[in-house]
C-alpha cells in the first residue's frame, strides 16, 4: 500500500485522512498462479492494483474462443469496470499467471472516494484520461499495424512478460492466430 500511496502523492496532495480512509477500503492479497480473481457471470465489486506478478483478463466468446483484453503487470489497475459502471455480472474473467500480489479495493468505496476527499478527483481523472488513450492506442493499433508490428509493440510494452504466457494468451490479445504468432517469431529470429 505504501508504493501506491507514495505514486498518488507524487503527483497530489494527499491528506492523513484520505490515506487512513484508503487503507480502510483496502487489503493486500497474494494470489497463487492460475487463481481467478473475477469470473465471467460472477458479480463484480473488487478493483485491484497490482503490486508485483502479472494478471490477464479475457472474455470467452459465443463458440468458446479467448479474447485477452489486457495484461495487468506492477503499478496496473485491473477488474471488470464495464460490470462495475454498469451493475451487471462480470463479462471478463480475471486470472493470476504466476504468483501476484495486488491491493483489493472494494469498488462501491473506492469509486465514492470523491464525496469525502475530493483531491482525489483528479488522480482518478488521470488514471481515466491514461485508460482511455491506452485502449484508443490499443484499437488504432489493431486497425493501423501489421500483426508483426503489434508483436513488436507488445514486446515493448510488456518486456518480461512472455515466460509466463502462454502462446495462446499473446495470440488473442494481438488477435492473430497462434500459427501467425509462430511465424512472426520465425521471421524474427531470421532477422
Amino acid at each position: 500500500m505504501e508504493e501506491l500511496i507514495k505514486k498518488i502523492k507524487s503527483g497530489f496532495a494527499l491528506s492523513l485522512k484520505a490515506e487512513a480512509y484508503l487503507y480502510s477500503i483496502s487489503k493486500q492479497k497474494t494470489f497463487d498462479k492460475g487463481a481467478v480473481l473475477i469470473q465471467q457471470g460472477q458479480n463484480v465489486n473488487k478493483i485491484y492494483f497490482v503490486i508485483e506478478g502479472c494478471l490477464r483478463s479475457y472474455c470467452i466468446d459465443k463458440s468458446g474462443k479467448e479474447h485477452t483484453l489486457q495484461f495487468g503487470i506492477k503499478d496496473w489497475w485491473i477488474s471488470d469496470y464495464i460490470a462495475i459502471h454498469n451493475k451487471e455480472s462480470a463479462t471478463l474473467t480475471i486470472e493470476c499467471l504466476k504468483e501476484s500480489t495486488v491491493i483489493e479495493f472494494n469498488a462501491k468505496k473506492l469509486n465514492n472516494i470523491f464525496k469525502p476527499f475530493p483531491e482525489f478527483e483528479p488522480f482518478q481523472r488521470n488514471l481515466l484520461e491514461r485508460h482511455v488513450v491506452s485502449l484508443h492506442q490499443r484499437i488504432l493499433n489493431q486497425l493501423q499495424l501489421t500483426a508483426a508490428e503489434r508483436y513488436d509493440l507488445f514486446l515493448k510494452q510488456y518486456p518480461d512478460i512472455e515466460p509466463f504466457t502462454r502462446n495462446y494468451h499473446i495470440a488473442s490479445y494481438l488477435g492473430i492466430t497462434q500459427e501467425s504468432l509462430s511465424r512472426i517469431r520465425v521471421e524474427k529470429n531470421k532477422k
